[in-house]
């Protein structure tokens, strides 16, 4: 097998990433700001480009490539991230047109977000029509959800298959499963708490390596107080909001102009810690109390707490909050060694501890190679 190209593509931007046969990455970069000041970045030096399309970033990211010796032709796949998969799409595949007609019929579960990938993808095929192309889905790894956690309790006349808890982030989540005992040298704890914090943010119960429980629903709104989301809400709340505000711009302040952005001021939890008023504290202790009252719910749902885990910008990096949750969840054996935490070390809690803690970067570009790989290697 050669080398896997791993794409992740937005409204204005594609990112990438090369990974060799033994998916270690070779190189990544982006191409941002389609359609106005456009940027290539590779491997952290930026040139200005004109990219009027996803077609023309896709073009220069393969120029770019071929720079640094890589020929498209000589690449066993490339994989892409696709946000859903709706109810059919429930693992890794190879693209053909029924699953792009899958992925289509799935944009109105997510509008800001399939499209741009099919746009990826199609660009990609325009380019290089023999590069087998395939995808992981975001909310592939929570379909092991028992039916009792994905239904909502809505009567069946109004409602239909897809309308569904589906919960998203399930990319980073797989790749946890399988980096936590590498990082650990033991083997995943049976009951895990997987805490993707960032700014989008959710929570996954994970019981023997399989999510059983997250956050996050029909939408990315549902959960955790965000970074411009505004998580659980009402759905009277929401009525009303609509009735006042038109329901195109309840939409845009749900998901845009909410949580630590509301609250606070800014999306940035750095900005936050900055700033110190009491305005940034109150939304640092609103991110932090959600996060520990719903652990206690994927708790439950996993009868037991045997390990913790954080991932995403937040959780990889803030030791206050991550402090601040282990603290709030002491009551359900976590624990917290104060150094290992302000040193950021992979293990946070003390030796013997009966529920172990850690540090696990997110690998979401690593974890769609190895899904690439995995669906092009013979039957």
């Amino acid at each position: 097998m050669g080398e896997t190209l791993v794409l992740n593509s937005g409204s204005s931007s594609i990112k990438f990433a090369l990974f060799d046969e033994n998916l270690s990455k070779k190189t990544h970069g982006s191409a941002t700001e389609i359609g106005g000041a456009s940027m290539l970045s590779v491997d952290g030096v930026d040139r200005g480009v004109s990219l009027t399309s996803h077609v023309d970033a896709m073009t220069v990211i393969l120029k770019a490539l071929q720079e640094k010796g890589v020929d498209p032709s000589s690449l066993a796949a490339a994989g892409h991230r696709v946000v859903h998969g709706g109810p059919h799409l429930t693992k890794p595949c190879r693209l053909g047109d029924s699953v792009l007609e899958e992925i289509e019929r799935c944009t109105p579960l997510a509008p800001l977000h399939n499209p741009h990938n099919l746009s990826a993808i199609r660009a990609l095929a325009q380019i290089a029509p023999d590069l087998p192309q395939c995808a992981s889905f975001d909310t592939a790894f929570h379909t092991s959800n028992p039916d009792v956690a994905r239904r909502y309790a809505l009567p069946l006349e109004v409602t239909d298959p897809d309308v569904l808890r589906y919960g998203f982030h399930g990319i980073s989540y797989a790749a946890m499963v399988r980096k936590l005992p590498d990082i650990s040298g033991r083997k995943l704890p049976e009951r895990l708490l997987a805490l993707h914090l960032g700014n989008g943010a959710s929570l996954c119960a994970i019981r023997n390596g399989r999510s059983v429980a997250t956050t996050m629903g029909y939408s990315p709104i549902e959960g955790l107080t965000m970074g411009t989301r505004v998580g659980s809400i009402d759905a009277n709340l929401v009525l009303r909001l609509a009735g006042q505000f038109g329901v195109e711009r309840t939409g845009e302040i749900l998901n845009n102009e909410s949580g630590l952005l509301g609250l606070g001021g800014t999306s940035d939890m750095r900005g936050l810690h900055a700033e110190s008023t009491s305005r940034s504290q109150f939304a640092i202790e609103h991110f932090c109390y959600w996060a520990v009252r719903h652990a206690g719910s994927m708790i439950s749902a996993m009868e037991g707490l045997d390990g913790i885990a954080f991932t995403g910008g937040i959780g990889e990096n803030d030791a206050d909050i991550r402090g601040r949750i282990l603290k709030g969840l002491a009551w359900a054996g976590a624990s917290l060694n104060e150094g290992f935490n302000e040193a950021g070390q992979a293990c946070l809690s003390d030796p013997g501890a009966t529920v172990s803690t850690w540090i696990v970067p997110a690998e979401e570009e690593w974890m769609i190679a190895c899904d690439a790989l995995s669906v092009m290697e013979p039957a």
